[in-house]
C-alpha cells in the first residue's frame, strides 16, 4: 500500500496471456465477480486510444496501476472512483489477477466523466500517452498482445455507444464484454474483421509489396479484408488476383493472429503457390505502391539483420521485413526455414 503521492508505477513480468478461461468467463458474465476482482487488479491506463508508456532505452515499458493507486489518481484530478466503472477486462493472470484497461481521455456517451488533462496526466505519472502504431516496434510481444487487446476493446465500445436498431444509448456491462441497448435489450459483442495475409511463392521466389502507408522501404506479404459470403481460400485467391494478377495452384493455412490497426482485425496467414511458368505480376496501383519477387538470398540475408527494427529503419538496406511481431513475419520466416531445408547440402 502506498503512503505517499505519485505512485511508483509497477513493471511485473507479463507471462503470456494465460488460458485460464473459465474464471475469465465468470468474469465477463458476472457483474460482481468482475467488480470484486477490481479489488486485487492492475488498471492499464490510455488517453483516446494511446497507452501510458514509459521509455527504457530502445525499448517501452507499459505500467500500470492498482486500484487504490487509480483512486487516488482520480480523485486528484476532480472524479470519483465511479469512472472506473468505464475500464475493460483484458486478461488474468495464472493467479486470477484480473488486468483492466481505462482511457481517461474519450468523452463517452454513456459517462459522466469529461476527459482528462493529457499533459497534466503525463507529468503525474512520469510517462507519456503513446500513439500505438508509433510505439509498436519498440514493445516486446506479451506487453503489445496486451495493448493490441486493450485499444480494441476501448475503441469498440467508443463506437458503439448507440443501438443502431433503436438509436437509443447502449450500456457495457462491468467487464466491458459486451453492451446492451437500453429500449430493446439487443446486445452487442465485440467483433474483428477477418483479413487473409498471404506470402506468395514460386518455389524460388517469394513475393513481396509494400502499400503507400508502409514505413520506409518496408515490404510484406499480401493482405485484404475477407468480403461477406468468402471463404479463407476464395478470399486469398481473390486478393493476390486483384493485387497482382497472379492466379494460385495451392495454399495452406499457417496460423492467426489478431491486430488492433485499422479496427480490430483478425489476421489469417497463409502460405501460397502459384502456377508453373505463371510469375509475370501486374501490381494493381489502386491497393500496391510497389510488388516484387525477392530470391531465398535477399529474404534470408533480411532476416539475419541485427538491431531493433527502428535501427534498421536508419541504415541503408534495400529493404525491410516487417517486424517479428507481426504474422507476416512468421509467415517468411517459416518460407525461408522451409526453403533452407529443401537446398542441398
Amino acid at each position: 500500500m502506498l503512503n505517499e503521492w505519485p505512485p511508483k508505477l509497477s513493471f511485473p513480468i507479463r507471462r503470456h496471456p494465460p488460458k485460464n478461461s473459465e474464471y475469465l468467463f465468470e468474469l465477463k458474465e458476472d457483474d460482481d465477480a468482475c467488480r470484486k476482482a477490481q479489488q486485487t487488479g492492475a488498471f492499464y491506463l490510455f488517453h483516446s486510444l494511446a497507452p501510458l508508456l514509459q521509455p527504457s532505452g530502445h525499448q517501452y515499458l507499459v505500467p500500470w496501476l492498482n486500484l487504490l493507486e487509480l483512486e487516488r489518481l482520480l480523485g486528484k484530478f476532480g472524479q470519483d472512483a465511479q469512472r472506473i466503472e468505464d475500464s475493460v477486462l483484458i486478461g488474468c493472470s495464472e493467479q486470477h489477477e484480473a488486468w483492466f484497461a481505462l482511457d481517461l481521455g474519450l468523452n463517452s456517451s454513456s459517462s459522466t466523466y469529461a476527459s482528462l488533462p493529457k499533459s497534466e496526466l503525463e507529468t503525474e505519472l512520469k510517462g507519456s500517452f503513446v500513439e500505438l502504431r508509433k510505439a509498436l516496434f519498440q514493445l516486446n510481444p506479451v506487453d503489445s498482445s496486451l495493448l493490441f487487446t486493450a485499444q480494441s476493446l476501448l475503441r469498440w465500445h467508443d463506437n458503439h455507444q448507440f443501438c443502431s436498431r433503436s438509436g437509443q444509448p447502449t450500456k457495457k456491462n462491468m467487464a466491458g464484454s459486451k453492451r446492451v441497448c437500453s429500449s430493446n435489450n439487443i446486445i452487442y459483442y465485440p467483433q474483428m474483421a477477418p483479413v487473409v495475409i498471404t506470402l506468395v511463392s514460386d518455389g524460388t521466389q517469394c513475393l513481396l509489396a509494400r502499400q503507400h502507408s508502409f514505413p520506409k522501404g518496408l515490404y510484406s506479404a499480401l493482405a485484404g479484408f475477407c468480403d461477406i459470403g468468402e471463404s479463407v481460400e476464395d478470399a486469398v485467391r481473390r486478393e493476390v488476383a486483384e493485387e497482382v494478377g497472379l492466379e494460385l495452384e495451392r495454399l495452406e493455412y499457417s496460423a492467426s493472429q489478431h491486430w488492433p490497426f485499422p479496427n480490430s482485425s483478425l489476421m489469417i496467414a497463409c502460405h501460397a503457390t502459384v502456377k508453373p511458368g505463371q510469375t509475370e505480376i501486374q501490381v494493381n496501383l489502386r491497393e500496391l505502391e510497389a510488388a516484387a519477387w525477392f530470391s531465398y538470398a535477399e529474404v534470408a540475408a533480411a532476416l539475419k539483420r541485427k538491431g531493433t527494427y527502428i535501427q534498421q529503419q536508419n541504415q541503408s538496406f534495400p529493404f525491410l521485413l516487417p517486424p517479428k511481431l507481426a504474422i507476416a513475419h512468421q509467415l517468411i520466416k517459416e518460407w525461408v526455414e522451409k526453403h533452407a531445408c529443401s537446398l542441398p547440402n
